[in-house]
């Protein structure tokens, strides 16, 4: 199932009239190309059997897409929908983090302040992690344990701690490593800042985010923890085909005093929004100097790998293709989630899955990768605008099988382009093709491994419908007309 909101007019200004455009021709591009993404979702999902998908992509000030494919429930066969609501896990970091620095920007609280000021149980108890600054849990250096000695509420083994239950475990074997010893991602020591939040600004933690930050935004589709009042339109949880291909069906369960570290339940659609209150230029929820402690990098995840992501305040930054991008992803039992955005592009991406196993993030950085293609500039010579010698490139575009695999042939932008969804990485083998006769396209650039430099041959029907595809290799390949099983 998909749905796509009404596409704003090429380069029009949208919301903030500030923020960075893409140029009109790019957002036609983009546009244009959101039917190949989806389709290319549509078969991941497929191909990895995940239960259900659920994606979203924003750019030049709206929801250009939200897509919903799979299902909610594979017990109860319950399609899923654009509306079902996911929990997000980890994103809700991203929340915590936003809150915190909203009060320092009131005077209320500063990031250099020791947390046993709003804790003291901390102070009462002659823990380490009293003196440990908010600056210091945002961005996960103060070395504070993970998830306890005892993480199965992880696995539903137990239920998730209330604030007496964190701070025991917190004051028993909390402390791991000096503060500003290393980059120490810790749930926590997130859970902790509920905390001060809550202490800081006179509410619960619940209270104060929803009205600062949810509200404001008009999520209406979100919230800082389970809500039972809502359960119907939760998707189910699935366990992982770790050892066993069937599927279990998991159930949602409050977070408790953990909220602030891994509560929160959205839509791809309302995450997107979100991310686009943190692009470059948008004061709706932090000023400009906020935004930029916030994603800024101060740890790196592992210093021994160069390409590995870092962590601002509250947000991971990492590369995918060319883009410097900013989000989060989250892990619940049962639903792996991820979001990224270009703040300065304005462009944000969220994929929800519901099983253990969901691949969130390939199928996330997929989109990007994909929408990345459709807004560059063709080789020279190879630009569809330039060298469809009189024919329309379209009309050789699609998706392809033989016993040898399955091939793409997309338009996206000026790209005209052979792509193998089979793998996780939409643009790797990707083979450049220039229309070269009413019947032919020439594998202009790719893998020398492949056909390069030879032709690709099509037959059409009466109405102009591809019958068969000679594809790579001179290969006989069919046009895919559904998915079994």
């Amino acid at each position: 199932m998909t749905t796509a909101s009404a596409p704003t007019e090429p380069g029009s200004a949208a919301t903030d009239p500030t923020a960075p455009a893409l140029t009109g021709r790019q957002v036609a591009d983009l546009q244009a190309a959101l039917p190949y993404v989806d389709g290319w979702l549509a078969y991941r999902r497929w191909r990895e059997r995940v239960p259900g998908v659920q994606a979203a992509v924003w750019f030049d000030g709206a929801v250009q897409l939200a897509t919903a494919h799979g299902l909610a429930d594979e017990e109860a066969r319950v399609p899923l929908t654009t509306e079902h609501l996911f929990r997000i896990a980890s994103h809700s970091k991203t929340f915590t983090a936003t809150a915190v620095l909203q009060l320092v920007e009131r005077g209320v609280v500063r990031l250099d302040d020791p947390v046993g000021r709003y804790v003291p149980r901390l102070v009462e108890g002659g823990s380490r992690l009293a003196d440990a600054t908010l600056r210091e849990l945002l961005e996960h250096g103060a070395g504070v344990i993970r998830d306890g000695l005892d993480g199965d509420y992880w696995q539903h083994g137990r239920p998730f701690p209330d604030e007496d239950e964190l701070l025991e475990m917190l004051l028993d074997h909390g402390d791991k490593a000096a503060a500003g010893a290393g980059f120490n991602y810790s749930n926590l020591g997130y859970s902790l800042l509920g905390l001060v939040v809550a202490a800081a600004s006179g509410r619960t933690y619940g209270e104060y985010v929803t009205e600062s930050i949810v509200e404001r935004l008009g999520l209406s589709n979100t919230g800082p923890e389970w809500d039972p009042a809502r359960a119907a339109e939760y998707a189910a949880g699935h366990s992982g085909r770790h050892v066993s291909q069937t599927r279990v069906r998991l159930d949602h369960v409050d977070t408790r005093a953990m909220a602030a570290a891994t509560g929160f339940y959205g839509t791809a659609s309302d995450l997107v929004t979100y991310a686009s209150a943190h692009f470059d230029g948008d004061d709706r929820l932090l000023g400009e100097h906020s935004r930029r402690l916030a994603q800024r990098e101060a740890w790196q995840s592992d210093a021994s790998q160069p390409s590995s992501p870092h962590y601002g305040l509250g947000f991971v930054i990492d590369r995918v293709g060319g883009h410097r991008v900013v989000g989060h992803s989250g892990g619940y039992p049962g639903h792996i989630t991820r979001t990224l955005f270009d703040p300065a592009l304005g462009l944000a991406v969220s994929v929800m899955t519901n099983a253990v196993d969901g691949p969130a993030t390939p199928l996330s950085s997929g989109v990007l990768r994909l929408l990345d293609l459709a807004r560059e500039a063709a080789p020279t010579g190879l630009a569809t605008r330039a060298s469809s010698v009189g024919f329309d490139p379209a009309r050789f575009t699609g998706r392809f099988a033989g016993e040898f695999g399955i091939v793409d042939v997309a338009l996206l932008g000026e790209n005209l382009v052979a792509l193998h969804p089979s793998g996780p990485d939409p643009v790797e083998g990707l083979e450049r093709l220039r229309v070269v006769g009413p019947h032919e396209v020439l594998i202009a650039q790719g893998d020398g491994f492949g056909s390069v430099g030879e032709t690709m041959r099509y037959e059409f029907d009466a109405d102009g419908e591809v019958t068969l595809l000679r594809g790579s290799g001179g290969l006989s390949m069919r046009p895919v007309t559904g998915l079994e099983g």
